[in-house]
């Protein structure tokens, strides 16, 4: 798969992949974190479908692919030391593989914040 100079740009860990922070376009809420790696990113960036690659199985994954609960690819930015990406998306349904909207539903606040 031919890499773009965007793809190029990106610094990859030891294994070749990168952290991907995942953003609901419209609320801004964090929806989940994965991994991609060149080839993910090449294919999220041409199909406009988010495109992963599965440490625990070894593979590619695109995310609503068996779930049913897609995710359409908005943009895709790295930050300042080019070795984390923020995909923006629109998520159809829960983006967590237990069922919940986003991956980060137990929270709890400082006590100064919410006192």
């Amino acid at each position: 798969m031919e890499c773009s100079p965007f793809v190029d740009s990106l610094v990859f860990n030891d294994q070749g992949l990168i952290p991907v922070v995942v953003q609901q376009v419209d609320t801004k809420e964090v929806l989940m974190v994965a991994w991609m790696n060149s080839d993910t990113v090449n294919q999220t960036l041409q199909t406009g479908k988010a495109t992963y690659w599965s440490r625990s199985r070894s593979e590619v994954w695109i995310k609503g692919e068996t779930s049913g609960n897609h995710q359409r690819v908005i943009s895709l930015a790295k930050d300042c030391d080019s070795d984390t990406l923020l995909l923006t998306v629109d998520q159809s349904g829960a983006a967590c593989h237990t069922g919940s909207r986003t991956c980060f539903d137990d929270s709890v606040t400082h006590p100064e914040v919410s006192g």
